[in-house]
């Protein structure tokens, strides 16, 4: 057989005895692993947007008194520089707030899914996508690297 048409790796076939509805509802678990994944990656950036704002107006401070505007300097210094952004937190704490719950019961449980229903393996849903879509035994479309 060509390496350019051997069949999807073990690792993304699925079980044997394992139904349509259940491949389809396992990668809807996983794609919805995927937009928390997603939602985590604006949150980091939301994370360093913030810590460079603080910077920003620690900066303008500091610009502000030079040119001599101290009571705008020290107004903005005991007001916003340092603040929380939420109440009782800095954005760190928010996106370990996050890691710690959320985001890790969410990957526990895809996890524990693909583990019970798909013998742990991942991306089986794609996988077959994947062989329904491509053009066997041509370049560019293999089934594996």
């Amino acid at each position: 057989m060509a390496t350019d048409d051997l069949p999807p790796d073990d690792a993304h076939r699925r079980p044997d005895a394992t139904d349509d509805a259940t491949v389809s509802a396992v990668g809807t678990v996983t794609e919805a692993l995927e937009w928390v994944e997603r939602a985590r990656g604006h949150l980091y950036e939301f994370h360093q947007l913030m810590g460079h704002a603080d910077l920003a107006f620690g900066e303008a401070a500091d610009a502000l008194a030079s040119a001599g505007h101290d009571a705008s300097a020290d107004r903005l210094r005991a007001e916003l520089v340092g603040r929380n952004v939420i109440t009782g937190r800095w954005t760190f704490q928010v996106v370990e707030d996050f890691d710690d719950g959320y985001w890790n019961d969410a990957r526990d449980h895809e996890r524990r899914i693909r583990d019970d229903l798909l013998d742990g393996r991942r991306h089986v849903f794609e996988s077959e996508m994947k062989e329904d879509r491509r053009t066997h035994v041509r370049r560019g479309h293999e089934a594996r690297p």
